[in-house]
């Protein structure tokens, strides 16, 4: 059987961080979002904080409004599955992803992975709380996690492996090794039957050698250097050129 091609999910946080410097909707999130559709990313991702920094609440419910005129779209919502917000965002707009994020409220930015082997028990029944919402669950996992294997029992769907240490590594001398650690959890990951996304500081310059290295890789989310790009060449190009990288590597 072929490998599915890897879908590009957009993450338009720093559409809102521009947005949030002045009082107007400009850059307006949903627009943002519609020419990305309209270029062909099959998705959608937000990631809500508590101090609502990027995302706000009605962003949450305005970009699933969007999503109801492309079916075809995933819409998917990062987050702490602690902080209560995002438990009320999964249960009201029911996205057809939850990617949860051990954040803490003053990370500037998603920075590791779950440590199962402390949180799984809390995880397990927010797990069972969002599949009852009819999501599927993906947990952001480092590369290096001796838990792969728990996540599935915990009633997840899906990793997503922390991509931060393979681009630091990328065109250094580590990058071979790097990119064979994150070969390894991703067969790992399959052999448990979950699926694998993957997701942070992902570019134009080091996707393609990141997807030929490591095998099915179903999705990524690409925020930062996707939306930077798109200040050079326009969202719906930045967006067509990172879908040739994906169904070209």
């Amino acid at each position: 059987m072929a490998p599915a091609m890897t879908k590009l999910s957009v993450n338009i946080n720093k559409v809102a961080t521009l947005r949030n410097t002045r009082p107007l909707d400009l850059p307006s999130v949903v627009k943002a979002a519609r020419l990305c559709l309209e270029a062909g990313a099959e998705g959608i991702t937000v990631h809500p904080r508590p101090d609502q920094r990027h995302i706000r609440s009605h962003d949450v419910d305005d970009v699933a409004r969007l999503l109801k005129d492309y079916p075809r779209a995933e819409y998917n919502i990062e987050g702490n599955p602690f902080f209560d917000e995002y438990m009320r965002h999964a249960e009201r707009v029911r996205p057809k992803q939850c990617t949860l994020v051990p954040d803490t409220v003053e990370a500037s930015t998603s920075d590791h992975g779950w440590d199962l082997a402390r949180d799984a028990e809390r995880l397990r029944p927010v797990i069972a709380e969002l599949k009852s919402f009819g999501c599927r669950v993906s947990l952001f996992m480092d590369a290096d996690s001796a838990c792969i294997p728990l996540v599935r029992e915990l009633g997840a769907d899906r990793i997503e492996l922390y991509t931060a240490p393979y681009a630091e590594s990328f065109g250094t001398p580590l990058q071979g090794p790097t990119v064979a650690q994150y070969r390894q959890a991703a067969l790992i990951a399959a052999e448990e039957g979950l699926g694998v996304n993957a997701g942070h500081d992902l570019s134009q310059d080091n996707l393609g050698a990141f997807l030929t290295g490591v095998p099915n890789v179903l999705e990524v989310s690409i925020g930062h250097a996707l939306i930077a790009e798109a200040l050079e060449v326009g969202l719906p190009e930045t967006v067509r050129r990172y879908l040739r990288i994906c169904t070209s590597s």
